[in-house]
């Protein structure tokens, strides 16, 4: 273990407050892992990057081969992070793509990384949306699609839009949703579904109604347990993905887990989002309003009494290993929850674990092959599994979650927990920007990783995401 103080590597960071390209290193201080730099013009910035001194070299063991893009978008200039669309100098092949169809949204979270809910702009046509889905198919597609937003239901054409790019030849289609229409339009999964949508990626922040006025502005609980019922009785496969917040929701991270099992095969996997502050958020961070993979993984273990092991938690080896953390589970109809044998790569999506980690070892990676077989893991894993039965009305009376053994299904289910850790502007670290593989398309039908895309100055400036003037305000206190 590295001394108090020590530096761990060096790297290249932005300053938070006017967006610039400084140096910065990675530093061990106590127990922690922290990302140190200096502006010229706004001085110096500390933040915690990871808790747990003693997991932080063996979590990003293997080394990876750089696997550039095989249809870059804009040529290198500027640098990182300044010139993407791809450029040639970033590090990983796409495997994830997120479409914006809409600013508009029907919540206004205080917490948004998105800052939703400009209804000026007029959302794009049908025609302009298929128009990116050919750009994505010459820059090296098909890949997966996450439609976002916004909120994309707030569209009237969403089951078209869905059906024209299905007919393109993309085979995974995720939608990003709060859930509030699927919850009050009972057959609305299911036309999405006929449509050709495979997941549905809902927000879902904890089993009280007090977490998600703190961190949705409204109670939404019942409205989130009512979409939950409309997609698994159309046999739609739903991931609850939680943003997790130090003091708001973190004591809720077992009982969530527990709920999510409850409801398999219906709930596929719980995809956990550390808070990351861009957008629209309470107010600048400070290392206590962080939480960090290694904090997640430990809450999950204490939080079950062991039934979810630390053990059971692997890095990535498609994107860079500090970008995220997956789990792939059996659940028996005997209350056993046992762990699945390591497969051969990981996604920030949710894919798999690599086995070489075990041995913690120098071991070359084929990223572009790594961000296939994530793909291949993402459609066959989060999507409503054939041979299930449809969620029962039974299983959605009431939130109990005392006893994991309770909820298991009738037969063996696959279940994912995985998580992935945002940055922005206080804690970017651009070694780990140019191995991201989940990108956004940009207004420009460029290429942009989600980090570098949503990045957020202290006063809201970004570099590619469109943003209101009226959005550059922060959200309420948390």
């Amino acid at each position: 273990m590295k001394a108090s103080g020590a530096t761990l590597g060096s790297t290249e960071s932005v300053c938070p407050v006017c967006l610039q390209r400084i140096a910065a290193e990675r530093i061990a201080e106590n127990d922690s892992v922290f990302l140190r730099k200096n502006c010229p013009e706004h001085g110096d910035f500390k933040t915690v990057i990871w808790r747990g001194l003693s997991t932080y070299k063996t979590w990003g063991g293997a080394s990876r081969a750089p696997s550039r893009p095989p249809v870059c978008g804009t040529a290198v200039a500027k640098g990182c992070p300044f010139d993407c669309g791809l450029c040639p100098d970033h590090r990983q092949h796409t495997c994830c793509v997120v479409l914006d169809v809409t600013e508009r949204c029907n919540l206004t979270c205080p917490v948004c990384f998105a800052s939703a809910g400009d209804a000026s702009k007029p959302d794009p046509s049908l025609d302009e949306i298929e128009a990116w889905c050919r750009a994505l198919l010459a820059s090296g597609g098909p890949f997966n699609i996450h439609i976002s937003g916004g909120e994309p239901t707030v569209r009237r054409d969403l089951p078209e839009i869905v059906r024209r790019i299905r007919a393109l030849g993309f085979s995974y289609i995720q939608l990003n949703t709060n859930g509030l229409r699927l919850a009050v339009e009972r057959e609305y999964a299911g036309t999405l579904k006929e449509a050709g949508l495979t997941c549905v990626f809902l927000q879902f922040d904890g089993i009280t109604d007090d977490v998600f006025e703190k961190i949705r502005g409204r109670r939404l609980l019942e409205a989130k347990l009512a979409a939950i019922r409309n997609c698994g009785e159309q046999e739609l496969g739903v991931v609850l993905v939680p943003t997790l917040i130090p003091g708001v929701n973190t004591s809720q991270i077992g009982g969530l887990l527990r709920f999510a099992i409850s409801l398999a095969p219906a709930v596929r996997a719980v995809h956990f989002q550390p808070i990351s502050y861009f957008g629209r958020y309470p107010a600048a961070p400070r290392d206590a309003d962080r939480i960090t993979i290694p904090e997640i993984i430990q809450l999950i273990e204490e939080q079950t009494a062991g039934q979810l092991s630390a053990a059971n938690f692997y890095p990535a080896s498609g994107e860079n290993p500090y970008c995220s953390f997956h789990g792939k589970f059996w659940l028996y109809p005997d209350g056993r929850v046992m762990p699945t044998a390591r497969p051969a790569a990981v996604s920030c999506c949710g894919a798999v674990p690599d086995s070489n980690l075990a041995q913690l070892g120098s071991v070359n990676h084929s990223q572009g092959e790594g961000a296939r077989r994530a793909q291949r893991f993402v459609a066959r894993h989060w999507a409503f599994p054939a041979d299930a039965p449809p969620l029962s009305g039974e299983r959605m009376g009431s939130i109990d979650v005392t006893s994991m053994d309770e909820f298991l299904a009738e037969e063996k289910h696959s279940f994912c927990i995985s998580g992935m850790a945002f940055q922005d502007a206080w804690n970017l670290d651009l070694e780990r920007l140019r191995e991201c593989f989940l990108h956004v398309l940009s207004p420009e039908q460029k290429l942009v990783p989600l980090c570098a895309y949503n990045l957020t100055s202290a006063d809201g400036k970004t570099l590619y995401r469109p943003t209101s003037a009226a959005l550059h305000g922060k959200g309420v206190a948390l």
